[in-house]
């Protein structure tokens, strides 16, 4: 059975940093390319950050880029998405996703993966 478990959210201020983490089990992780995105209550999930099956892609959607960097550690089974001046608007529950050796052009793409995490709210206070 494979699972993703994020963590990291909370409530911090506005234009500080924090840095989430999903921790992967049940597949092999090196063989998976992971995303994280974002979706608010109402509203469509929206693609954030995401990185290539062997770590050398990573693609960032024009909101987040030069803000947001994404990594992966494979010996600890873990993908990280550390935050820099977090704004208002970008409140809300942030989701990592795995998707088995995908190319760069499908990173982008939450309907192509495979697996997802339940989740972590994240919320930046004025």
């Amino acid at each position: 059975q494979v699972t993703l478990v994020e963590s990291g959210g909370g409530l911090v201020q506005a234009g500080t940093s924090l840095r989430l983490s999903c921790a992967a089990s049940g597949l092999t992780f090196s063989d998976y390319a992971l995303g994280w995105f974002r979706q608010a209550p109402g509203k469509e999930r929206e693609f954030v950050a995401a990185i290539g099956w062997s770590g050398g892609v990573t693609r960032y959607s024009d909101s987040v880029k030069g803000r947001f960097t994404i990594s992966r550690e494979n010996a600890k089974y873990t993908v990280y998405l550390n935050i820099n001046n977090l704004k208002p608007e970008e409140t809300t529950g942030y989701y990592c996703a795995a998707h088995f050796r995908t190319i760069r052009y499908y990173l982008i793409d939450d309907g192509r993966y495979d697996y997802w995490g339940q989740g972590t709210q994240v919320t930046a206070s004025t």
